[in-house]
């Protein structure tokens, strides 16, 4: 085991937050035996996820200092004047002391692991962005590259908005991936991926670079975002194909405007209003829970803005370089190779790569990551 890790849970001001999980643990047990939380599900669920995500944590607090307080009574009877007591408590303590490491090994492991969204569905937004075309054929190429690896892992994908251009592209697309993790996997996509190669549609050769961008977003309850009719304007519109040409007679394609924050969200992939406004609402309270959570963030620690994974989609984060079959992940300064392979959903050595640069990141600021909300 680490050193560092028992130099980490050990420090006083990362135990006093530890007992503060614990407490919190507390509070969540009582809330779920309160009737008015479990008549209302969306809460129920909500107070259960934080419960089932604090409880491995808390167990460990637990045995830790059961473990912590037998070393001090141990180390108590070493000063005994009862020789033979005394070393009986020396080889105690010896034991206790490893076994206080491998709990303190699992417990970073774990703090490190879970920031309460990790286990969430994702929200995925990729848009074709300079480019022309080409912009909208490799947008199209990030869709089907992260429905693959979803299928590997047997997520369930769901469309919630797609808006394919003319050349066979798609100039924006919307979708859920469902599934154990998916946040966690699939968080650090967000930002710009830039590809060159020679397009289709290049007789002289010549490589091209173009853009599109993706956007990740833990899926929120509706406990936790709470957005009224008033909150939104509501446009209704006729649902359009390629080149806005329009594909359907009837106003079913929706557009929410959020008033306070700005954020606008539209849906058109279904053909009922309704089932389109439903989308469209889980997208626009996904988005608003970003916001929410990004607030938070900056609060507690500005450096951690800094981290990979912030979910800063203003900069360039990945490069396809075709010619040299070559993908550049700028964040890290790691270059993976097989773009085929990669793009038919093996992604697994990047997001490996990526999960590693995090847990580096997450271990310099692990004191910020216990605030208790």
């Amino acid at each position: 085991m680490s050193e560092n890790a028992s130099e980490t849970i050990l420090n006083p001001a990362v135990l006093k937050k530890l007992d503060e999980l614990t407490m919190r643990q507390e509070q969540l047990m009582q809330q779920m035996a309160d009737p008015a939380v479990i008549a209302n599900q969306s809460l129920y669920r909500t107070v259960t996820r934080e419960q089932g995500a604090l409880g491995k944590r808390v167990k460990l607090i637990v045995q830790l200092r059961k473990v912590m307080k037998e070393i001090e009574n141990s180390q108590a009877l070493i000063e005994s004047d009862d020789e033979e007591m005394a070393e009986l408590a020396a080889a105690d303590i010896e034991d206790l002391e490893q076994k206080q490491e491998d709990i303190c090994e699992k417990l970073q492991n774990l703090l490190l692991h879970d920031d309460g969204t990790d286990s969430r569905n994702a929200i995925l937004e990729i848009r074709a962005g300079t480019g022309g075309e080409e912009a909208g054929l490799f947008a199209l190429d990030l869709l089907k590259m992260y429905s693959r690896y979803a299928e590997r892992r047997k997520w369930k994908v769901e469309e919630m908005d797609i808006s394919p251009s003319e050349a066979g592209g798609i100039s924006q697309a919307v979708f859920c991936i469902q599934g154990e993790d998916a946040y966690r996997f699939l968080k650090h996509e967000s930002g710009g991926h830039r590809v060159q190669r020679v397009p289709s549609t290049e007789t002289s050769g010549r490589i091209h670079t173009s853009l599109a961008t993706v956007a990740v977003l833990p899926e929120a309850e509706e406990v936790e975002v709470e957005i009224k009719d008033e909150d939104i304007r509501l446009d209704l519109f006729c649902a359009s194909g390629p080149g806005g040409q329009s594909v359907n007679k009837t106003t079913s394609a929706v557009r929410l405007t959020h008033l306070s924050t700005g954020i606008v969200v539209s849906c058109q992939d279904e053909r009922s209003q309704h089932k389109n406004k439903a989308k469209a609402m889980r997208v626009l309270r996904a988005k608003v829970f970003e916001v929410q959570q990004q607030q938070i963030q900056n609060e507690r620690d500005a450096s951690r803005r800094s981290m990979v994974g912030t979910g800063d989609r203003s900069g360039k984060v990945r490069t396809y370089n075709f010619p040299q079959d070559r993908v550049t992940d700028h964040r890290i300064g790691h270059n993976f190779f097989g773009i085929p392979k990669i793009l038919m959903g093996e992604i697994d050595e990047i997001f490996s790569a990526m999960l590693e640069n995090e847990r580096i990141e997450k271990l310099k600021n692990i004191d910020s990551l216990l605030s208790v909300s």
